[in-house]
């Protein structure tokens, strides 16, 4: 049989874009109930276009560095990798509270993370980075479309990271080949919690193998990686 691939949950419709800013993030959004990430409630998230969601503090940093960073800041990176929307692609977000979503997420905690039946979803953030290429390309070198789902039900805090496409992992200001978007300083995939002890690294980070993050997984679906990121540990 063919193999389950990842799908992306819905992005375009009502949904909002950051600004075509090489390095570019969007506003501060104030999010309607906190999320807790490493046992720390934070009400205050940034979608920036280098594939970081961050707390309470933008990141415009884009060659990406081994986790854990020792500056305090919070975040989940998807990709982190210097895109330039600027030049092709779109980067999508939508908070919601869309009981269709809500019940498609609570499903795939279900799913996921056997000892969570009883997970129901109240909160969802959605943000999808659809044919991106990287700084110092060209609208004819190659694109990735990734997504971060982060999902709450205010206690139990989760993250679904989804690789539709990865094709290049370096942008040329972090030593990438302008044409194929490959070399230099890679992607760096994972979590970092703001404080030296808290942080996970997808295997791969940072080297070649990132560039086939769609075909690993670690819930037995290509593409897909699932986390609780609540607690201490993820």
């Amino acid at each position: 049989p063919a193999h389950v691939m990842a799908s992306l949950y819905p992005f375009w419709q009502n949904d909002t874009k950051t600004p075509k800013v090489d390095d570019g993030s969007s506003p501060e959004i104030k999010i309607s109930i906190p999320f807790i990430f490493f046992g720390v409630p934070y009400r205050s998230i940034y979608v920036n276009n280098n594939g970081v969601i961050s707390f309470n503090a933008l990141v415009s940093q884009f060659t990406p560095e081994a986790f854990p960073l020792v500056d305090g800041r919070a975040f989940v990176a998807p990709f982190w990798a210097d895109v330039h929307n600027g030049i092709r692609g779109e980067i999508y977000y939508r908070e919601s509270r869309d009981p269709e979503l809500l019940r498609r997420a609570s499903k795939d905690i279900h799913k996921h993370f056997r000892d969570m039946s009883s997970f129901s979803a109240v909160w969802i953030f959605i943000v999808t980075w659809e044919e991106v290429t990287f700084y110092g390309g060209s609208s004819t070198t190659p694109v990735n479309t990734f997504q971060a789902v982060l999902i709450t039900d205010g206690v139990s805090s989760f993250a679904l990271f989804n690789y539709h496409e990865i094709s290049w992992t370096t942008g040329t200001a972090s030593g990438g080949d302008p044409l194929t978007g490959l070399g230099g300083v890679m992607a760096q995939a994972g979590f970092n919690g703001g404080n030296i002890t808290n942080f996970f690294s997808i295997p791969g980070s940072r080297t070649p193998d990132i560039v086939n993050i769609e075909e690993t997984t670690n819930v037995n679906i290509p593409g897909r990686w699932a986390f609780k990121i609540d607690g201490r540990e993820i």
